[in-house]
């Protein structure tokens, strides 16, 4: 007994000492390089960096990873104080943050005042060190200091970041938004890097072999031609990691499986997480439940189904029909795009009933009609299917759409309540998400069945609201809608589109569906780079003039 206590004590003691240790470390290097930030080739542990872990020079290629370590000689809430005494410091935090510059060559590209928030109030009162990633390609969920990096891409690091020899100079100094006048303090830290950029790799398409479909339960393979060549050259741009956390690319045409790749150790039996894409999934049951008079329209209100006496805000809430919801456009006070959005679907998930939550919240007439993204909307239509459906929403789904398209193995999330998450979430393969794409494209029918009425279709393939401050876009039952551009021409499109860059797509007036899985989660790039793989790849490769 005395030898294991013995042992144990001499374990602790070493633990101690290396943490001692990684101390120690951390603050030699404070000390020596206080009012510099140094960069690294990836985002390791802080209590692990060592003195020759910093770079000087460095490769950027699309597949890099670059992170940062900036040393203060005191937090940024007391450089806060000082350019606005008047204000308190416990609410320093909302007022200001951190502002980013980066120079290429000598030039000013980007300079951005952190919105307040991020990075949290206890970093920001206590951290003298901030080590952050600005690219990880491989455990990136766009992080604040991710985001700014992308935004500076979009806001002129792409042209000034061309292939070629680049000097790089970050600078991080305070500001706070007082008495509507910014201020900016004096310069916390700065560093330089020699960036060697390699970033426009030469596809070779000889050495690059496309996958050979196979048939698919549902799904024959297709014999319609496609334009290869393009096709190898989007696969090449995904492995060079110039679209970056690409998934999986499936397209459906005339019914059958056309092309079908994978990337990043996926397959087709990989159940994907598609985010948002579960929402019309939700409007989907809907208009099954509708179809079978478990629900009498989506015109019905939300009167009907609770009695708002019970929740706060009551006023002109139980006048709110389904439909108001299905197309975003209620008088909810519920923005997910507005971080101070009462609704902001960030501030449901903490909550122990997300039902509740949007049931709760106030209530302006004056927004119906007007398009606002809002999940916990979704919740509720969720809620009010599982209490109008025999069995339950889970039972339904399974019964009703689910065994209808032999879709056998899939995941739900799920409510506190353990209701289907109809917020998103819901997780399957790309072909069995393709399925669900196809089963709008043949007008609600599969295997001589009819699992969604025709006209819930039609409904959902029309324009429904219009989506302010976006140029020819517009939103349907939990379905969104635009036009892609290829070769002077627009093809229009009703869709699903989740975070992280994953879609499935219906082209309105083309035999052809598309699925793309993704996850890049949270990275601003991510919708974008779908575009871009559409309209210059994938579209001109399977469209014919």
């Amino acid at each position: 007994m005395k030898n294991v206590i013995l042992i144990f004590c001499l374990s602790l003691l070493t633990v101690l000492n290396a943490q001692v240790q990684q101390t120690h470390d951390s603050e030699r290097l404070h000390l020596a390089h206080t009012g510099k930030i140094l960069f690294l080739p990836s985002f390791e542990n802080l209590n692990r960096i060592k003195e020759s872990d910093f770079i000087r020079e460095y490769t950027l290629t699309n597949t890099s990873d670059l992170s940062f370590v900036a040393f203060f000689d005191r937090p940024l809430t007391e450089y806060m104080a000082q350019l606005h005494p008047d204000i308190k410091q416990d609410s320093l935090f909302r007022k200001g943050n951190y502002q980013f510059a980066l120079w290429i060559d000598g030039k000013e590209i980007y300079r951005s005042n952190l919105l307040p928030g991020a990075p949290q109030k206890k970093v920001q009162d206590t951290a003298i060190i901030l080590h952050r990633p600005l690219i990880s390609n491989v455990n990136g969920q766009g992080s604040w200091s991710e985001s700014f990096w992308n935004r500076f891409m979009n806001n002129g690091g792409e042209e000034a970041l061309k292939d070629g020899r680049h000097q790089l100079r970050m600078e991080i100094r305070p500001y706070v938004n007082g008495n509507h006048q910014v201020k900016t303090g004096p310069l916390m830290a700065s560093g330089e890097l020699i960036l060697q950029v390699s970033r426009n790799p030469v596809i070779d398409i000889g050495k690059i072999a496309l996958n050979i479909p196979a048939p698919y339960d549902g799904f024959p393979v297709s014999p319609e031609p496609f334009d290869t060549v393009k096709i190898k050259q989007l696969k090449g741009l995904v492995s060079e990691g110039v679209f970056k956390r690409i998934n999986s690319i499936i397209v459906i045409h005339q019914g059958k499986l056309q092309i079908e790749e994978y990337f990043n150790g996926e397959d087709r039996n990989t159940l994907h997480d598609p985010r948002s894409v579960g929402k019309s999934f939700a409007s989907t049951l809907m208009g099954i439940a509708i179809g079978r008079q478990f629900i009498n329209s989506e015109d019905q209100k939300l009167g009907r189904f609770y009695d708002f006496k019970n929740y706060k805000n009551p006023r002109g809430k139980g006048e709110a029909t389904i439909r108001d919801l299905l197309t975003m456009s209620s008088g909810f006070d519920g923005d997910d795009e507005d971080p101070d959005s009462p609704g902001n679907e960030e501030k449901m998930y903490p909550t122990d009933n997300w039902t509740g939550f949007a049931l709760n919240l106030p209530y302006d007439p004056a927004l119906k009609n007007k398009w606002h993204y809002f999940t916990a909307g979704t919740i509720v239509i969720g809620d009010i299917l599982n209490r109008s459906v025999p069995g339950g929403l889970e039972k339904f789904a399974e019964e009703k759409l689910f065994s209808p398209l032999h879709i056998k193995n899939y995941r739900w999330e799920y409510t506190p309540q353990h209701i289907p998450n109809t917020a998103g979430g819901i997780r399957m393969n790309a072909l069995d998400f393709a399925k669900y794409g196809q089963l709008y494209k043949n007008n609600g029918r599969w295997n001589r069945q009819q699992v969604i009425p025709k006209s819930w279709v039609k409904k959902t393939l029309t324009r429904q609201v219009r989506i302010q401050n976006r140029k020819e876009e517009y939103y349907s039952y939990l379905f969104w809608n635009k036009s892609f551009k290829v070769n002077n021409r627009e093809i229009e499109a009703f869709y699903c589109a989740g975070n992280g860059g994953n879609y499935i797509i219906i082209l309105k007036d083309r035999p052809i569906v598309i699925v793309i899985t993704a996850s890049a989660y949270g990275q601003t790039y991510a919708h974008s780079q779908v575009t871009r793989m559409l309209e210059d790849l994938i579209l001109p490769a399977v469209v014919t003039p």
